[in-house]
């Protein structure tokens, strides 16, 4: 019998060149990712001054990300599953080349709100494509870090959009919006060099009974000493659609994705989006507002990097209930004081930033552990596209919830979101963390 993990081995300097590559590239992606959802937060001041826009079409244009996620997630589950995982693998940042170069000449907010529906979804495809590639391709024991990674990518993009866009507005005044919102171009050309020679998945073509295709990839890969029974076969191999896979008993564990991925992402979105107005519907103003949200940003990041670490040490499930907990505490903070101290106000954001990236990165983890070949793509999309959806409706109402309920009453509905992934983390969540891929996905034991 032979292991599913033996055709990766550390000590094969190809085979380990290979993997470096194809994380690399995902890493690349996850930080355009969040690069481009988050430099809305830089620029929304310029461009709400430059187009006129009403505070509905800030929330508007800043929530249309998201609902373009929405529509990208299960276009992308869909594409994934029917022609691969290579060919959307260019999909998206191709899209992402084309619309970003296009938002330099943006005149309205509804040209504006149109383009980044788009993005969204191109954002929808790279959440469904590169996971799943990486996913199929890595060993178990550096698959639950190097996935975690690209979440930590991922806020990293979003810093590199607050620090960035920042040094060009004050270089460039006001007016430098149009290059911010076009910047991502450079991220998405560089993705699509470096994915050129990227193979199918072997899972994938195995999936679809396309067994001499498999085994060209992984001796193309592997060498000439490996094959299809290298990789570990899942059982039986058998056609699976989607409402099948809930019918043969994954309903909880899809129940699971949407629900604690949701509750991650709609807090975390909605606030990041209007961090400004946060901290001044705080009273925090000045020098500390400008670098604070600065903090906040590497602060998520770090919180990635710590959960990264962590995530083979203490395990899925530890991580995930110990992230909501302590990160629902400091919203729930938040919302008891909102006119505390400037310095109290950022220690509260600073630990609700940290200790979230636990349930960020396994965001990208659990949806492609816990489902097998057939159906992990449609799973990846269907978690993705409910919490974006759920992140949008979050994001428009941020200043709306501000208006009508004031600061503190948004901070404790965010920090309710937030207990609510606790509680279904605490009844749901499974342990992955020593399994292989067959077994983490498999329903049995």
């Amino acid at each position: 019998m032979h292991s599913p993990q033996t055709p990766i081995l550390i000590d094969d300097v190809a085979i380990n060149r290979f993997h470096q590559k194809l994380t690399l590239s995902a890493c690349i992606g996850w930080t355009m990712v969040g690069y481009i959802v988050s430099v809305i937060g830089v620029a929304t001041i310029p461009i709400s001054t430059a187009l006129g826009l009403s505070g509905n079409e800030q929330g508007m244009v800043a929530a249309m990300e998201l609902l373009g996620v929405f529509f990208g997630g299960f276009v992308g589950g869909w594409l994934t599953g029917r022609f691969g995982r290579r060919k959307p693998y260019f999909m998206g940042p191709s899209i992402i080349l084309l619309v970003s170069l296009s938002m330099y000449w943006v005149d309205s907010s509804h040209a504006m709100a149109l383009l980044r529906v788009m993005s969204g979804l191109a954002v929808g495809i790279e959440y469904t494509s590169a996971g799943s590639l990486l996913t199929e391709f890595l060993p178990q024991k550096s698959r639950g870090s190097r996935l975690s990674l690209l979440t930590v990518m991922w806020f990293v993009g979003a810093a590199l959009a607050y620090i960035s866009g920042n040094v060009v507005l004050e270089t460039w005044g006001q007016g430098a919006w149009r290059h911010i919102m076009a910047s991502p171009a450079i991220l998405a050309a560089t993705m699509l060099l470096l994915r050129l020679g990227a193979p199918e998945s072997p899972r994938w073509l195995l999936s679809k009974g396309r067994r001499d295709d498999a085994e060209r990839v992984i001796r193309k890969i592997h060498g000439p000493a490996f094959s299809l029974r290298n990789i570990g076969e899942e059982a039986s191999m058998r056609k699976m659609t989607f409402l099948n896979a809930i019918r043969a008993g994954y309903g909880k564990r899809i129940l699971f994705v949407i629900v604690f991925w949701a509750c991650a992402v709609v807090p975390m979105f909605a606030l990041y989006a209007f961090v400004p107005r946060l901290f001044a519907a705080l009273h925090l103003t000045g020098a500390m507002a400008s670098y604070g949200s600065m903090a906040i940003t590497l602060l998520l990041a770090l919180g990635c990097m710590i959960a990264t670490w962590l995530i083979n040490f203490i395990g899925r499930r530890t991580l995930i209930i110990n992230s909501f907990l302590w990160s629902g505490l400091g919203l729930l903070g938040l919302g008891l004081f909102p006119n505390a101290p400037g310095w109290l106000v950022l220690a509260l954001f600073g630990l609700y930033a940290l200790f979230i990236g636990g349930a960020q990165v396994l965001e990208i983890v659990y949806p492609n552990e816990l489902f097998p070949t057939e159906i992990r793509t449609a799973a990846v999309g269907v978690g993705a596209s409910l919490a974006a959806l759920s992140s949008s409706a979050g994001t428009w109402l941020v200043p709306v919830s501000l208006e009508m309920i004031g600061i503190g009453n948004t901070m404790l509905v965010a920090a309710a979101i937030t207990f609510l992934g606790l509680i279904v983390s605490l009844l749901l969540a499974p342990e992955t963390a020593s399994l292989s891929l067959e077994e983490a996905a498999s329903l049995k034991g």
